[in-house]
């Protein structure tokens, strides 16, 4: 194993194995994370290099900023070649970042050096959904057994307390799990005061990889079940992914086709406008890791509603603050409705999720990546890791009651000072 750099002030060589980039039209929220602490990492002084995979168009060798990329191999193909990457230049780099989307890099086996293994969540039931059951089984027993084993001297990143619970669940030690939250981009306009208008008529936006697990039929069943109460509503769904198709005809077949609009792949502009101009930003995603959409929507004061058991969403949203955590595809459709009917309902949980979101940056995101890799290698001690919320979700029922015994408190207030200025002139 290489020896760590003499000096705590040293500059660290970071390799990042990333199965995607930024660029590439899969992209995620995973991919954002890498990118922008990687940009981070680099401003802190840090020589960083992200190995990810090919795509069509793509050059091999490309600068993102102070940020070399290097791809090699494809969606698959990339891992093996990762690992070769890491062996034959294990002596170029301090540590290596391994990103683990269901399958890692096994870098532990070659690299020569401490790994930090990013996972973003767990996917265990994902696997289920993308693949058969002999394929699924197979690759739940790699994620769960196989790679714990191998990454058992490793410490992980993950980005948030659920994902750490998930972790914990797998065996791997609590002590060797640090939380690192995910950041967020703020545009220009925002930061100069200035937001796009929300739509005069009810929007509701999904954004993300349309896939499977991402369960965008949900908000397809939601816009077909409210239309007859809201009969302007209508539905933006921005993102690519190979599931295109088949959301497509499922629109059609709830016959609320041209209610739909499918944007695609947008740019940083466009994405922030409609996320803007959208009433509601829905996440029904089976699972996620964060939930950067949910934070990304909340700039714009768009609450978002999303599963209790999705992990992430419950720490992205505060549930009854800055938007709504549902059990059901029901009870989400059942939220949707009382949303848009109650303008100052969604306006509360807007201005929550504004003040929500603008409590995250890349630049803390890089700077807590920061301490861990230098943890790793004795440099600095390990970062304090946020304590455990155990939120205890309140009905919409209970918090509209709340909300009404607030006014009804705010109203006997102002009829006692009503009632007491008379007798107070009396004296």
């Amino acid at each position: 194993m290489r020896a760590r750099p003499a000096e705590a002030g040293s500059p660290l060589r970071v390799l990042y194995l990333s199965w995607r980039d930024r660029d590439n039209p899969e992209a995620g929220g995973a991919e954002t994370f890498t990118e922008r602490t990687a940009e981070v990492l680099t401003e802190l002084g840090h020589r960083v290099t992200i190995f990810t995979s090919r795509f069509p168009g793509a050059p091999a060798i490309e600068d993102h900023g102070a940020v070399r990329v290097l791809r090699r191999g494809g969606r698959f193909s990339c891992y093996t070649a990762g690992l070769l990457y890491a062996a034959r230049h294990r002596h170029d780099y301090d540590v290596v970042i391994d990103v683990q989307n269901g399958v890692p890099f096994w870098s532990p086996l070659l690299a020569g050096c401490p790994v930090v293994n990013v996972m973003h969540h767990v996917h265990r039931d994902q696997w289920h959904v993308i693949f058969g059951p002999r394929l699924a089984r197979f690759g739940w027993f790699l994620e769960s057994r196989v790679a714990p084993w191998v990454y058992r001297t490793s410490r992980y990143v993950t980005v948030s307390q659920a994902s750490r619970d998930d972790l914990v669940d797998l065996g791997i030690d609590r002590d060797r799990i640090d939380v690192v939250y995910s950041g967020n981009d703020r545009p220009a306009e925002l930061e100069n005061g200035l937001m796009h208008p929300q739509s005069a008529t009810p929007v509701l936006t999904v954004l993300g990889r349309l896939v499977p697990h991402k369960q965008v039929e949900t908000a397809i069943d939601i816009l077909a079940d409210l239309l007859p109460a809201h009969p302007q509503l209508r539905l933006d769904i921005v993102g690519t992914g190979y599931w295109h198709d088949d959301l497509v005809r499922y629109a059609s077949e709830r016959g609320v086709r041209d209610r739909v609009d499918f944007h695609g792949f947008v740019d940083e502009d466009t994405k922030h406008r409609l996320l803007a101009r959208s009433w509601l930003m829905l996440m029904p995603s089976q699972k996620e890791g964060w939930g950067l959409t949910i934070v990304e929507a909340g700039l714009h004061e768009t609450p978002s509603l999303a599963y209790a058991h999705a992990g992430g969403p419950t720490e992205s949203i505060l549930h009854g603050t800055t938007g709504l955590l549902a059990h059901t595809p029901e009870e989400m459709r059942d939220q949707v409705d009382v949303l848009l009917r109650d303008e100052e309902l969604r306006s509360t949980l807007g201005r929550g999720a504004r003040k929500h979101a603008l409590s995250f940056d890349w630049a803390a995101s890089g700077k807590a990546l920061d301490l861990t890799l230098k943890s790793v290698l004795g440099l600095a001690p390990r970062p304090e890791q946020p304590a455990a919320r155990t939120p205890r979700l309140r009905t919409v029922r209970e918090i509209l009651a709340d909300r009404r015994s607030a006014q009804d408190a705010v109203d006997a207030d102002a009829d006692g000072a009503e009632d007491a200025t008379p007798v107070a002139a009396n004296f």
